[in-house]
């Protein structure tokens, strides 16, 4: 498993972190650890341990198996953008809408 599963455990959790909102600072608070713990775990360098795993799910509202659920994380861009364009493509105008609005927030965030 290696360096290589601990990126992309690392990048699972920070884009998690980022879809709820949630800044490097304040998640390091939830989970009782220093900053600079979380940005070696979301850098790859280390890795969670099994209480933290929970509290993280906790955090983030999933089941802990969806933190490892890193499968998207290895499509390039133009993969994903032809997954999302296929995905879109027979949602009504009320989804397509939510899905805009989704967009937005995501945008918002990086700013």
């Amino acid at each position: 498993m290696g360096n290589n599963f601990n990126k992309k455990l690392g990048l699972r959790i920070r884009e998690l972190r980022l879809t709820k909102g949630i800044k490097q600072g304040e998640l390091a608070d939830m989970l009782n650890m220093e900053r600079s713990n979380l940005t070696r775990i979301e850098s790859g360098k280390q890795r969670p341990n099994d209480d933290n795993l929970i509290k993280l799910a906790e955090i983030f509202e999933v089941e802990i198996k969806d933190i490892f659920d890193f499968e998207h994380t290895t499509k390039t861009v133009n993969q994903l953008k032809k997954d999302i364009t296929h995905n879109i493509q027979d949602l009504n105008t009320k989804e397509l809408n939510y899905i805009n609005k989704m967009i937005s927030s995501v945008k918002q965030l990086r700013q």
